[in-house]
């Protein structure tokens, strides 16, 4: 096992800050708000403490994702690039879109919002891979 490329996992954090931001923004901002309503899913009082979690658990999921692209090492990486992809992808559609529907289907969430929000981790997770990809970690 290699070492972990810890500046990779802070750019990674970072990246997919800016991935979500601009998913709930720009891009399907809208959309969200015509499902949840203006307030809905619980009002947000602080949204300097939401942004705060959110990093900190991103930081959890990157830090695992570069443990991983350590584990399976640079030689195979670089033999093998899109590893990094089919990797950091699978566990998104692997582990945190099922789990999220499950969660939703229980909380009768609507359709499109589950969509809107898979789509999201799964361009999350295919940028943090991205990041490990061009710091080559």
């Amino acid at each position: 096992m290699g070492p972990v490329n810890w500046l990779a996992v802070v750019a990674a954090v970072v990246a997919a800050l800016v991935v979500s931001a601009v998913w709930y923004g720009p891009l399907f901002g809208r959309a969200r708000l015509e499902e949840v309503g203006p307030g809905g899913l619980g009002v947000r009082r602080a949204p300097g403490r939401t942004l705060a979690l959110t990093a900190l658990l991103l930081l959890v999921s990157a830090s695992m994702m570069g443990h991983m692209f350590a584990r399976v090492g640079t030689a195979t990486l670089a033999v093998k690039p899109w590893l990094y992809f089919m990797m950091s992808g699978g566990l998104a559609g692997a582990f945190i879109i099922p789990s999220l529907w499950i969660s939703y289907t229980h909380q009768r969430i609507s359709t499109r919002l589950a969509l809107l929000d898979a789509g999201c981790w799964l361009a999350v997770y295919l940028t943090m891979g991205l990041v490990f990809f061009a710091f080559k970690a």
